[in-house]
């Protein structure tokens, strides 16, 4: 389309400005537009320009200031206006960021989009908190799962954590009681070790660990708030006492 900007569906990360891609910070620094969500941290929206306009959609869990339907109606109307768009968001825009459907929505109104991968929330929140979603000792697979997606009770939670396997929900603290009954309905262990990484990545990062079986009580005795994540495996009982006993032991 003749003098159409372009769409940038850009990752933001897990909100550090160190942990920001090389080519998302350079986008966010010559930016015209920039299309963010409530999650992108404030540090990150001072790269760019002064003159740059900033929309917020505020797009996070209980807090959607404007309909998805809404946001890319707006994405493709500033691309028809000659302006280049940064659409930023959280971590990577096609893990649990709904960039797919912004990227189609894009593509159908004859709108190019360039995605630029970030950090996911689960690679950099796990990495910010010593947890390593695999070990040979301990995990080949790893899961993500939304927590708040509808039928999540219906869900077959079979196979998708257990032994050598860890399990990353997304936005699931206010599902947790019904993940943790459901996971412990389909056979998983009740004291399978649980880490929640709240604000991963970040200065007030908190990292609370437990059993299963103890992670509702956990999520309401910490007035956990998003944004957290809930890491499940035996990965997460890997501390600083077991990497000490196990290199004692490789010593001897």
């Amino acid at each position: 389309m003749e003098n159409c900007g372009k769409i940038y569906l850009v990752g933001a990360g897990p909100g550090d400005t160190d942990l920001l891609t090389l080519r998302a910070a350079r986008l966010i620094e010559t930016a015209q537009v920039i299309v963010h969500d409530g999650l992108v941290d404030d540090s990150i929206l001072m790269l760019a320009p002064a003159d740059a306009r900033l929309i917020s959609v505020a797009k996070r869990r209980a807090h959607h200031t404007m309909a998805q339907a809404a946001i890319n109606a707006l994405m493709i109307r500033l691309a028809r206006s000659g302006q280049d768009v940064v659409r930023l968001k959280g971590g990577d825009p096609f893990v649990f960021g709904r960039g797919g459907e912004e990227a189609e929505a894009a593509r159908a109104a004859g709108v190019t989009v360039e995605v630029v991968p970030g950090i996911s929330a689960a690679n950099g929140a796990a990495a910010a908190a010593g947890i390593a979603l695999t070990h040979r000792d301990a995990s080949s697979i790893v899961s993500f799962v939304a927590g708040q997606c509808k039928g999540l009770a219906e869900q077959d939670w079979a196979g998708l954590a257990g032994k050598g396997r860890t399990l990353v929900i997304y936005m699931g603290v206010k599902t947790a009681p019904m993940i943790a009954e459901k996971l412990m309905e389909d056979g998983l262990a009740p004291d399978m070790p649980v880490a929640i990484i709240e604000n991963g990545a970040r200065p007030e990062m908190r990292v609370l660990r437990g059993p299963l079986a103890a992670l509702a009580e956990l999520v309401e005795r910490e007035e956990v708030v998003s944004p957290a994540l809930i890491v499940i495996g035996e990965v997460t009982a890997r501390n600083d006492q077991a990497l000490a006993q196990l290199a004692l032991e490789e010593a001897q």
